[in-house]
């Protein structure tokens, strides 16, 4: 809210008393700024630490990972190098990998049922493939561009870089609503990237080193992390790659991975409370 002020006006010497008394009623009188303007508190850090770190294929430009039943999955974008792989965490190496159509590119994936669910960038098309040989068995299309996914266990949730996120039924691609995300009482924006961890959602801010983690009762943004080490170290390790984005957890285990579009590296990290 703006706050009030009287308004300027051309003064002639005959007017002063005038002048002054309108002075006095603005400084003294009913009008004046609101004083229960809540300001937010800013959103407070959580810290993480490096556990381990494995390799990651530089070829990949990471839109999407996660693991399900201890085996790590990923989908890349570009036009043209786009892919749905099995990962190796161990080694970084592809155990098995379709690509895409060339006029797709790939992006955020999400498994439920042993059903994989694939989202492209701009084409408003979802993919839908069998766990087991990675068979395309049906397409959705959407109303939105197509950036990151997770899943609760029982709904698909997307994001489209914008401040917003999508919840759709697995089964039909049904949008069921959608949730205004804020940081600190404003809007966020560029979320990317997602994971559901332990009934929070985590998602990678595109183009800056921050995770959020989200309350998805309120949409609001609890917490947050600077990986600028990392993203420097990586940098300084490999000029060519690209922006963080890739979250992946293993439930059985509670492992946390990490990883960006281009990386060498794939970090297991553990988040502080």
């Amino acid at each position: 809210m703006r706050p009030y002020f009287c308004k300027k006006q051309a003064v002639k010497p005959l007017f002063y008393l005038t002048v002054f008394a309108i002075l006095v009623s603005c400084n003294s009188g009913g009008s004046k700024a609101p004083d229960d303007v809540k300001v937010m508190p800013p959103v407070p850090a959580f810290g993480y630490s490096v556990v381990n770190t494995f390799p990651h294929d530089t070829s990949s430009y990471t839109e999407g990972l996660l693991i399900y039943k201890d085996n790590m999955y990923e989908s890349t974008g570009e036009f043209g190098k786009s892919k749905l792989i099995q990962v190796d965490a161990k080694t970084g190496k592809a155990i098995r990998k379709i690509d895409l159509d060339s006029k797709y590119f790939g992006e955020g994936i999400s498994i439920i049922r042993d059903t994989v669910y694939q989202l492209t960038y701009q084409t408003k098309v979802v993919f839908v493939y069998t766990l087991k040989d990675f068979k395309k068995i049906k397409e959705f299309t959407i109303n939105t561009e197509g950036w990151g996914m997770t899943t609760d266990g029982k709904e698909l949730i997307a994001s489209d870089g914008s401040s917003y996120l999508y919840y759709y039924d697995p089964s039909t691609f049904h949008l069921l609503r959608k949730q205004e995300i804020t940081e600190a009482g404003s809007l966020s924006y560029n979320l990317n990237e997602l994971e559901y961890i332990d009934g929070y959602i985590y998602a990678n801010q595109w183009q800056q080193p921050y995770i959020f983690k989200i309350d998805p009762a309120s949409g609001q943004i609890v917490a947050k992390a600077d990986f600028s080490e990392i993203t420097n170290r990586i940098k300084a390790k490999y000029p060519t790659a690209d922006v963080m984005n890739g979250i992946a957890y293993d439930p059985s285990t509670k492992k946390i991975y990490i990883t960006g579009k281009y990386w060498p590296d794939l970090y297991e990290v553990q988040f502080s409370k």
